[in-house]
């Protein structure tokens, strides 16, 4: 190691960085909300699917990773809960939880609970941890979401799995791609490892 990077106790993932409140912890919950809230916003529609490719689940994913498990589900369940009672921003504005793809916002959930404690484990450190962390990711998100919309939709698993999961591969590729460069990037700009 050189004398450029110093090293952080393990466990550690970026939030810690900052100095450690409630106050910290309760703006890093709700700005994790916030920012996957507008992420939510930016929806391209994809043809044969009532789901559209959104970035909601990349700022899922990153927001999990660089909170760790217990602030990143305390940001997606606000997320998730206050978009039921009404706030407008899951995709395109909507709200409630009737929508054929909340399943998906309930996999990030868990999602969150998985990338955040693989973080904890230095995943988030190295291009190709992070990109294995990503995969995972969505695999737990698809693993939720596409059985909900099956349901919600009257698809047959099938279907569902070619409305729900097969149009999103290529996008999902992409998000594993640029958290691959951002999060240990971010490490690199800390000055720590």
């Amino acid at each position: 190691m050189s004398t450029a990077t110093a090293a952080v106790r393990p466990g550690t993932v970026l939030a810690d960085l900052l100095p450690a409140s409630r106050v910290r912890d309760a703006a890093l919950v709700l700005g994790g909300a916030a920012l996957t809230g507008l992420a939510a916003q930016i929806a391209v529609p994809v043809p044969g699917s009532p789901v559209p490719v959104t970035g909601q689940t990349f700022a899922a994913l990153l927001v999990g990773t660089a909170l760790g498990a217990r602030r990143g589900v305390a940001s997606l369940a606000l997320y998730a809960v206050a978009g039921v009672l009404g706030v407008p921003w899951f995709t395109g504005g909507a709200s409630g939880a009737g929508a054929v793809s909340f399943g998906y916002v309930l996999g990030m959930v868990l999602a969150a609970a998985l990338v955040g404690a693989l973080a904890r484990r230095g995943a988030d450190r190295s291009p190709l941890r992070m990109a294995g962390t990503m995969l995972l990711g969505e695999a737990v998100i698809y693993a939720v979401g596409v059985p909900y919309l099956a349901v919600a939709a009257h698809l047959s698993f099938s279907a569902a799995l070619a409305a729900g999961l097969v149009p999103f591969l290529v996008g999902d590729a992409v998000k594993a791609a640029l958290a691959m460069g951002a999060l240990p990037t971010a490490w690199k700009l800390t000055g720590r490892r």
